[in-house]
């Protein structure tokens, strides 16, 4: 053995891994020889069931992306039913079928509306003329007084335009045209949503998780509290609105008094904003009398809104629909980004169901004291 372990040429020695001991180098270990490192191939299988689910969500996606304006129409029809529904349970209560009561206050409502605009059509068209013809002047007068630059810079949006205001003009006419036609669209579906309420409620609710149902019931039953408090709020204070404006302006003999009495009706829909959208027009309208009457507008507008927010809003609305005015701002700004002047009305009753959203489904992420400060408040504020 010693002969055959002398005959060890170097290279082998140097080949060799020491093993070392307590006493130092006591052998020497052949060392392993490299293994090649081989490529892996890495198979990610998903099932089919995997993959129907994201076909199927990309697809739910796609027809939800098209089929937005339907979904408008439904809330819109939600919002209308939910404003109807204490009026057909009256009838109900005093022996109505619930198909005839709830077509009765359908059609009240409709006839009120179409009795209106059959009557005043032709004032409400030669007046529409008039404004239009007010409006061109008033933005003839502005591009002679304003900078080149400036006319420049307002005219980019739409080089094709002749008009400054053309473009904002036809695109709120767009929206308020879309959202005429969703509203008669929407008028069927008020009917049938309030004949059948209970069996529809019945059946969303059967998609709710058993223990999660008495928290779905508290919320839908406040949020439908707020979805009447817009509605019957929004028409009592738009009533107002057109009242005082069409007195105010039958008084001061200024042009067009029924059809600015009607905007201001639409706008004040609109809190807040609908203020600015509503007296620009009566200003172009009293400029045609006189440059002072023109500008008396400005303040008899100013005394509704407020008269509005701290005198009428406060005992129409009461605790069911206070949101701020922050809020109001950022519903509307999100509303009319995601769909026009549509979305920026129905965004606020959105808005406005997210307290009970808070109380019955964020408590456990945000906290009793995150939840019961937002309370204090609102019942502060009403």
């Amino acid at each position: 053995m010693g002969g055959f372990g002398a005959s060890l040429s170097v290279q082998e020695v140097h080949r060799r891994k020491p093993v070392r001991g307590s006493a130092g180098i006591v052998a020497c270990s052949p060392k392993q020889p490299a293994v090649a490192e081989t490529e892996r191939q890495v198979a990610l299988k998903v099932p089919w069931a995997t993959l129907l689910k994201i076909l199927a969500a990309i697809a739910l996606v796609f027809v939800l992306r098209e089929l937005a304006w339907l979904a408008m129409v439904v809330l819109i029809a939600i919002i209308i039913a939910v404003g109807l529904a204490p009026v057909v349970s009256w009838l109900e209560r005093r022996h109505w079928p619930r198909w005839l009561g709830a077509s009765a206050a359908v059609f009240v409502l409709v006839a009120a509306i179409m009795g209106f605009l059959i009557l005043t059509w032709s004032s409400l068209s030669a007046e529409s003329a008039d404004l239009e013809q007010r409006l061109r002047d008033v933005e003839q007068e502005i591009l002679t007084r304003l900078p080149e630059p400036v006319i420049a810079v307002l005219r980019q949006s739409d080089a094709t335009s002749q008009s400054i205001f053309l473009p904002f003009a036809m695109a709120v006419g767009r929206g308020l045209l879309w959202f005429s036609g969703a509203f008669v669209l929407a008028w069927i579906l008020v009917v049938y949503l309030l004949i059948e309420a209970e069996t529809t409620y019945r059946w969303v609710r059967g998609f709710v998780p058993v223990p999660l149902r008495p928290r779905f019931d508290q919320t839908a039953s406040q949020a439908r509290e707020a979805a009447f408090g817009y509605v019957a709020g929004n028409v009592v204070t738009s009533i107002c609105a057109a009242a005082y404006v069409l007195v105010w302006l039958t008084i001061l003999h200024v042009p067009a008094a029924l059809l600015l009495a009607v905007l201001a009706f639409v706008f004040d829909f609109v809190p807040v904003l609908g203020f600015f959208f509503s007296c620009a027009p009566a200003v172009a309208m009293a400029s045609t009398v006189s440059p002072a009457l023109g500008l008396l507008m400005v303040p008899i507008y100013l005394a509704y809104h407020f008269i509005e927010n701290y005198l009428i809003g406060p005992r129409v609305y009461g605790s069911r629909l206070r949101l701020s005015n922050v809020a109001v701002l950022i519903a509307f700004a999100v509303g009319a980004e995601l769909a026009g002047v549509a979305g920026a009305l129905l965004a606020l009753p959105l808005a406005a169901m997210y307290p009970a959203i808070e109380r019955h489904w964020l408590r456990a992420p945000f906290g009793d004291d995150v939840v019961k400060e937002h309370d204090k408040l609102r019942v502060r504020g009403a």
